[in-house]
């Protein structure tokens, strides 16, 4: 390991470390992995992504207009608060085998609503006007996890349109789980 490389304890699936390095390839910060077998996400990816805005300003991931920014936190924090949490292995534990499926579907669409009409108001290509911002970061890994628990994204078609257009990004691509040092050689791209 070289000095001053930053160290990002990450699993493959975690939709908090896929945030992380999505920020990371955005802003080219190489950056050493040391997988871990996380039992619930931390809530710490929001606070280190701004970390990283404020130390490598470039791209930027928080718009310089105080309302785009505003909007780019709430979009962040209603994903990365309101939604993925529902579905951490934690809460499914708790929730039970047989209800899991059922139980992640209800969170996810009942978040999904609520973003889908938010972002009917602020998007252009992304979620926030046309860059990407944190709001973007959070989303992929999200939609993500709904495709994961078979959600129905037809009625979401402000979330498809703009995830298609994150997942063409390099940085959206090599920060994918399916191409992490610690997946599962049956889930690798």
């Amino acid at each position: 390991m070289q000095a001053g490389k930053p160290i990002l304890y990450s699993y493959f699936r975690s939709s908090c470390s896929w945030r992380v390095r999505i920020a990371l390839a955005l802003k080219s910060i190489d950056y050493e992995t040391i997988p871990i077998n996380l039992i619930k996400d931390g809530g710490q990816q929001l606070a280190i992504i701004e970390y990283l805005e404020e130390t490598r300003p470039t791209p930027r991931l928080l718009p310089q207009d105080p309302k785009k920014r505003a909007h780019v936190r709430m979009i962040s924090d209603l994903i990365a608060s309101g939604i993925q949490p529902l579905q951490n292995l934690s809460v499914l534990k708790e929730v039970g085998q047989e209800n899991q499926l059922t139980w992640a579907q209800e969170a996810i669409n009942f978040g999904f609503n609520a973003l889908e009409h938010i972002l009917q108001t602020t998007a252009g290509k992304y979620c926030v006007g046309n860059e990407v911002s944190m709001a973007d970061l959070c989303l992929v890994p999200q939609v993500a996890n709904a495709e994961r628990f078979k959600v129905d994204l037809t009625p979401y078609p402000t979330i498809s349109r703009i995830n298609k257009s994150l997942l063409a990004l390099e940085a959206f691509q090599v920060s994918h789980p399916c191409r992490q040092p610690d997946t599962p050689p049956e889930l690798r791209a």
